[in-house]
């Protein structure tokens, strides 16, 4: 099965490679100084740090020494994912840092989040025990549905029909949400929210929430900065996290945009390092991902821009969705808005 999961993994990757105002400095989560070690506030009063590392597509033999790395360089944040392949070499990792006193395991801020075939509300349990187990863990800071779509639950993580269509299963993301607020009643995890989420499904999870979401993960960049989410989350306290927040690293990203080079010169600074203090610095948490420890150490160091700048970036008129389903699972799960006007 494991083989058969980092082929669909892989395939995927294939696929996504070939409460103020949008654009507002102002954070509506209470945040600290934009510094390396700035946090935020949750809408249950836990904090999360501003800059995590992010685990995705962070290959088996690399993973683990990239959490040390990052531990090692400050990072007290790590986004992970059940559909990652990797967080049984993750917790390996997690445990070489605990037993060897580089961390705290109550000073550590963990994500991950569950499966598209785990939403079926007898399926939730199953998945939460199979990730704490594989990470070592009593418990989860965070987790997230990791998208607003059910799939046919099984062995196969990607489940097609004979035509190579995904299959779907009915379940509603009401149901799901529902066992999760099951897990933070018993202790399995601190906070809960969902990933990939427009604003009409987070607004369906708040309207029927007990407990309401502290995070909405989705792709957020100068290239994808989601105005109308980002106003309506602040509006409802609930703080976005930005994946690939970078874009996409190949030659037409934002990386490459003249104004973000200028200011990354003018601060001394490289250009992804620019990206995602603006990142912070309009409200978000920043989960950059790297499995190269001089790469995981610079994007951390972010640092305040003024309010020029801010505006220079917010003026990107470019706009691209890279992670988009309607490509590889052929589902439109964001209505064919990718400019998001």
């Amino acid at each position: 099965m494991l083989r058969t999961t980092q082929r669909r993994i892989t395939l995927l990757r294939s696929h996504l490679y070939t409460n103020h105002r949008s654009y507002s400095t102002t954070q509506h989560s209470k945040m600290t100084a934009v510094t390396p070690t700035a946090t935020f506030t949750l809408n249950n009063g836990h904090t999360i740090p501003a800059v995590g590392l992010g685990t995705w597509q962070s290959k088996p033999g690399e993973v683990g020494e990239a959490v040390l790395a990052a531990i090692d360089a400050g990072y007290t944040h790590i986004d992970g994912a059940y559909v990652y392949g990797n967080e049984k070499e993750i917790g390996e990792a997690l445990k070489k840092a605990f037993t060897s006193g580089k961390i705290k395991r109550e000073n550590l801020f963990y994500t991950s989040k569950l499966w598209n075939t785990f939403h079926q509300p007898s399926k939730v349990s199953e998945a939460i025990t199979k990730t704490l187990s594989d990470l070592q863990l009593d418990y989860l800071d965070l987790y997230l549905i990791h998208w607003p779509v059910s799939f046919q639950p099984g062995s196969d993580l990607f489940p097609k029909d004979k035509d190579g269509k995904v299959i779907t299963d009915p379940t509603d993301i009401v149901d799901t949400w529902k066992e999760l607020e099951k897990l933070v009643d018993a202790g399995k995890v601190r906070s809960i929210g969902v990933s990939n989420a427009d604003v009409a499904t987070l607004k369906k999870v708040i309207d029927n929430a007990r407990i309401k979401p502290v995070i909405n993960q989705v792709e957020l960049h100068p290239y994808l900065p989601q105005p109308a989410l980002l106003e309506y989350a602040k509006k409802e306290n609930v703080l976005l996290t930005a994946y690939s927040p970078l874009g996409s690293g190949k030659d037409h990203s934002p990386l490459k945009e003249q104004v973000i080079v200028d200011i990354a010169k003018k601060h001394g600074k490289d250009p992804g390092q620019i990206l995602l203090s603006w990142a912070v610095q309009r409200g978000t948490v920043v989960i950059p991902k790297s499995v190269k420890a001089e790469r995981i150490a610079s994007n951390r160091k972010i640092e305040k821009l003024s309010e020029e700048e801010i505006a220079q970036i917010n003026g990107i008129k470019e706009r691209v969705r890279i992670v988009d389903p309607k490509e590889f699972w052929g589902l439109d799960l964001f209505k064919g808005d990718t400019a998001d006007k």
